[in-house]
């Protein structure tokens, strides 16, 4: 669990941080505008590390999707049950 967790991550946290440096090299935070209106309540590290964040998340969903979706059909049907333990009617083989 701890590999998968890693797996989704380590590579969200650089493309978070990839999306940043791109996005804020050619946005300055102080003339975003919201609903027609300037924003000036928050600071530029406040806006900056909320950007991150929100990035990071973006970024970690697509690839615990990609994790999700790369399980081979052995992993899905695997039983981890011994033989002997399992119940009436299955029929997957042992491992």
């Amino acid at each position: 669990m701890k590999l998968r967790l890693m797996w989704i991550l380590w590579p969200a946290f650089l493309a978070a941080g990839l999306m940043e440096l791109l996005v804020f090299g050619l946005v300055d935070p102080q003339d975003i505008q919201w609903l027609g209106q300037f924003e000036n309540e928050v600071s530029r590290k406040t806006f900056y590390a909320l950007s991150f964040f929100a990035f990071w998340a973006v970024t970690a969903t697509s690839s615990a999707m990609t994790c999700l979706l790369a399980n081979s059909p052995f992993e899905k049907n695997r039983c981890t049950m011994n033989p002997e333990d399992r119940p009436h009617g299955c029929n997957k083989k042992p491992n």
